[in-house]
């Protein structure tokens, strides 16, 4: 009996109970239904299912957008960390060193450059991961550098929104990169660059009231909530009934705010071939009548 309980038993309990890793499913955030991890990296963090477009890291649109993943970041300007001095169930400087500790960024804006589909790009891409790509002086200081890096190459800018607004940590500092932000369209404006908005979900407050609204070109992703204050809030306050999916991409599509709907899978193709016609247009001269 000791041979059967001593050695056979756990040998067959063994079989029985496998460890399965915790990371190896996930469940759409949308229709519930469960997939492999890596078959949802496959398809690009969208759901086989129904079609919903997950939340991406600022580090995976640069690898899905730029050809062959490959690219360059740049280091963006260092500013002041916490100019309030705020604090409230805990200091600002303890959640920006959390942020950065568990998002391995500096702020919640990335820039590189590169090629897109062979046309030569400057990219900047808001990060989710970092205090929800909420807008603080440090990434609306690092969206005019990404400007400044067009400008100096003479490339397109193409900008991923995803934001929750105005960081409230910073205050009045925080409002004030909506006419900064503004400035850095113009420099492009007047340098004859192509900008374009691609939005994600979400794109909201004072980030959609800013530069996010000012491209040449507007894309938007399935079904992105795109809006500067919630539809719950603006119910609310004219209190009337507003339209089903009325700050949602196809309704903004259809009324003229945003000019493109794309899935994620199309957008690298889809921005090189505007890229190329823009950049083209603007090189050929005008020819005299």
């Amino acid at each position: 009996m000791s041979w059967l309980t001593d050695y056979v038993r756990p040998k067959l309990r063994g079989l029985l109970q496998r460890d399965v890793p915790d990371n190896l499913w996930t469940n759409c955030e949308s229709c519930g239904q469960m997939m492999l991890v890596k078959e949802m990296e496959r398809s690009q963090k969208v759901c086989p299912h129904c079609g919903h477009h997950m939340r991406a890291t600022a580090k995976e649109r640069l690898a899905w957008t730029f050809d062959d993943g490959e690219y360059t970041t740049i280091e963006l300007p260092k500013m002041p960390v916490d100019p309030l001095g705020f604090k409230d169930s805990k200091r600002y400087v303890d959640r920006l060193k959390d942020a950065r500790n568990k998002s391995h960024l500096d702020e919640g804006l990335v820039v590189a450059h590169g090629r897109i589909q062979g046309q030569k790009a400057v990219v900047a891409v808001m990060a989710p991961e970092f205090l929800l790509g909420t807008m603080g002086a440090g990434l609306g200081e690092a969206f005019v550098a990404a400007c400044r890096l067009a400008v100096l190459q003479k490339a397109p800018l193409v900008i991923y929104t995803a934001s929750g607004g105005a960081r409230m940590q910073e205050g009045a500092v925080s409002l004030m990169q909506m006419p900064r932000t503004t400035i850095g369209v113009q420099m492009l404006q007047e340098a004859g660059l192509p900008y374009v908005v691609v939005f994600t979900n979400p794109t909201t407050g004072g980030v959609s009231a800013s530069f996010a609204m000012l491209g040449d070109i507007h894309i938007a992703e399935p079904n992105a909530l795109i809006a500067f204050a919630g539809p719950r809030v603006i119910q609310d306050t004219v209190r009337e009934k507003l339209p089903e999916g009325f700050q949602r991409s196809e309704y903004l599509r259809e009324h003229g705010m945003v000019d493109i709907v794309a899935k994620r899978s199309e957008l690298p193709e889809l921005l090189g071939r505007i890229l190329g016609m823009l950049t083209r247009q603007k090189a050929t001269p005008d020819v005299a009548v």
